[in-house]
C-alpha cells in the first residue's frame, strides 16, 4: 500500500493564493525596510552550534533544531555520557550544526565576520525563514519567516524611534490596527537591584515575559520556582500593576527605582524615545509597559512588542537594543537595535480580518484563447507585446474546448480574455472579453493595451 505523503507538524505548504498574499506582505514590508535606506543581506538557514548556543536564553537553546553530524555521528560519542543520560556531551558528540533560531544571532556572526566590507552604522533587513521546536498551535509553527531590521554601530535612541516609525508604517500599509509596546530592559534591571537580587535578573525576565501567556498567578509561582523570595515578589507585584499613561507610569516608576543606576537611565531614555515620537505623526497606540520583558538574554535596553488588537494572536513584532552581541563573536562594544516582523502572524491577523479581500487573487491579467497552431502562433507575437507593456499575460498552451478555457480563466480569477481567431488575425481588431461582466468589444492591440494598463 503506497503511504500516503505528508509533512512534519509545524510547518505547511503554501497554495499560490497564500503565497500571493504572503508576498504582498513581503512586499509591503520590504518597501518600508527600503525607504529609511535599510539593504538586504542573508545567512545560510544553518550555522555552527557554537554560533547560535547560549545567545538566546535557556529557552532559545531548548529550542534549537539540531542537525546530526553527516557519516558516522556515532563515531566520537562517549558510551558512558549516553548511559548516565549526559545530554549536552552527547549533543556535541553527534552535532555541529543547527537551524536558526531568529536572524538576530546570525547578523551579529555577519557583521563580525565582514566587517571589513560594511560601512557603520550598518543598516540591514532580512528576510528568510527560520526554524523553532516548539509545540505547534494556533500562531504558531516550527518553521515561519521572520522580516528582521536592524541597525548596528551606533548608540543613538533615534534608531528607536526610526524602528517605531517603521512599524508603524508597515501596519499603516496593511491596515492592521496594532499597539506598540516599549520597554527597556534597565528598567527591568533597576527592578531587580529594588529588590535586592540583581543576579536574578534573567529568572526575573525569563517569568514575567510570559504574563500575557500564562497569568500574573502562575508567573508569581514560576518566580517562587526560580528561587525568587515572597517579599522579592511582594515588591515586584505593584510595578508589575502600576496604571495610567505613559508618562505617569514612568514617574512613578522613577520613584521605586529612579535611585538605581539601571533605572534612572532606562527611565531616562524612554522618555528620550517617547519626547521624540511626539513629534511625529504616529498612527498606532504607543504603551510604556513595564512588564514588557522580551526573553531573549542579549537585549540590553529598548524592547519592543507589537500586538494585534483585533485578532488575539500573541505578538507580531518585537525586538530590542543589544549592546554587545557582537562581543561574543571577537568584537566588542559595537550596540545595535532591531526589531522582527512574524509574516506568518501577520498573514494570520489579515486573513483573519478580511485584509485580503478584492486583493491578489490572480497573478494574470489577460488570458489569450488558443484556437489551434495557426492563432497560436499569431498570439505569441500578441504575447510578447503584452509582455513587454508589463501587462501580466498568459496563452492557453492546448487548442482545448472554448469551455475548458473559461473555466481555467474563472477558476484563477483572470478577469480578461483575449479571442483571437480568423476573423481577428484578419482584421487586426482583438476581441476582449471581461470575465466578471460578461462584455467583449473589439480593439486594435494598442487600444487594449492602454485599457488593461488603466
Amino acid at each position: 500500500m503506497t503511504q500516503k505523503p505528508g509533512i512534519p507538524k509545524g510547518t505547511r505548504d503554501f497554495l499560490p493564493q497564500t503565497m500571493m498574499r504572503r508576498n504582498y506582505i513581503f512586499d509591503t514590508i520590504r518597501e518600508v525596510f527600503q525607504n529609511y535606506g535599510y539593504l538586504p543581506i542573508e545567512t545560510p538557514a544553518m550555522e555552527n552550534l557554537k554560533t547560535l548556543m547560549g545567545k538566546s536564553g535557556e529557552e532559545g537553546d531548548r529550542l534549537l533544531f539540531k542537525l546530526l553530524n553527516s557519516g558516522d555521528f556515532l563515531k566520537d560519542i562517549n558510551k558512558n555520557d549516553i548511559d548516565e543520560k549526559r545530554i549536552g556531551k552527547v549533543t556535541t558528540s553527534i552535532s555541529e550544526k543547527g537551524l536558526r533560531y531568529d536572524l538576530t544571532v546570525p547578523f551579529a556572526r555577519f557583521v563580525v565576520q565582514h566587517r571589513n566590507e560594511l560601512t557603520f552604522p550598518f543598516k540591514r533587513y532580512q528576510i528568510q525563514p527560520v526554524w523553532r521546536a516548539d509545540r505547534p498551535q494556533k500562531g504558531r509553527y516550527r518553521e515561519f519567516t521572520q522580516c528582521d531590521v536592524d541597525v548596528i554601530g551606533s548608540d543613538s535612541l533615534l534608531n528607536e524611534v526610526e524602528l517605531i516609525r517603521m512599524i508603524d508604517d508597515v501596519f499603516s500599509k496593511l491596515k492592521i490596527k496594532v499597539v506598540i509596546k516599549l520597554n527597556n530592559r534597565k528598567i527591568l534591571s533597576g527592578i531587580s537591584h529594588y529588590i535586592g537580587a540583581p543576579e536574578m535578573l534573567t529568572d526575573i525576565t525569563t517569568a514575567m515575559d510570559k504574563l500575557d501567556k500564562i497569568g500574573i498567578a502562575s508567573v508569581v509561582e514560576e518566580l517562587k520556582n526560580r528561587g525568587i523570595y515572597t517579599e522579592m515578589i511582594d515588591k515586584i507585584l505593584p510595578i508589575i500593576e502600576l496604571k495610567g499613561n505613559n508618562y505617569s507610569k514612568l514617574d512613578k516608576l522613577n520613584k521605586v527605582i529612579g535611585h538605581t543606576e539601571d533605572g534612572s537611565t532606562g527611565i531616562k531614555e524612554m522618555k528620550t524615545i517617547l519626547d521624540r515620537l511626539s513629534s511625529v505623526n504616529i498612527h498606532s497606540e504607543i504603551e510604556f509597559d513595564q512588564a514588557l520583558a522580551r526573553g531573549l538574554d542579549y537585549y540590553t535596553g529598548t524592547v519592543f512588542e507589537v500586538k494585534a488588537k483585533d485578532v488575539a494572536i500573541g505578538s507580531v513584532c518585537g525586538g530590542g537594543r543589544y549592546d554587545d552581541l557582537t562581543g561574543v563573536f571577537g568584537l566588542p562594544n559595537v550596540s545595535g537595535v532591531g526589531v522582527s516582523f512574524g509574516a506568518d502572524r501577520i498573514y494570520d491577523v489579515m486573513n483573519e480580518s478580511n485584509l485580503f479581500t478584492g486583493q491578489l487573487l490572480s497573478s494574470t491579467q489577460v488570458l489569450l484563447v488558443n484556437f489551434g497552431d495557426k492563432e497560436a502562433g499569431y498570439s505569441l507575437k500578441v504575447l510578447e507585446e503584452l509582455q513587454k507593456n508589463n501587462i501580466k499575460a498568459e496563452l492557453y498552451p492546448d487548442a482545448a474546448k472554448m469551455k475548458k478555457q473559461m473555466k481555467y480563466a474563472d477558476q484563477k480569477d483572470i478577469r480578461y480574455v483575449i479571442l483571437l481567431g480568423e476573423e481577428e488575425m484578419t482584421s487586426g481588431k482583438l476581441t476582449l472579453k471581461d470575465m466578471r461582466t460578461g462584455e467583449q468589444s473589439k480593439a486594435g492591440l494598442p487600444d487594449i493595451i492602454n485599457q488593461l494598463k488603466d
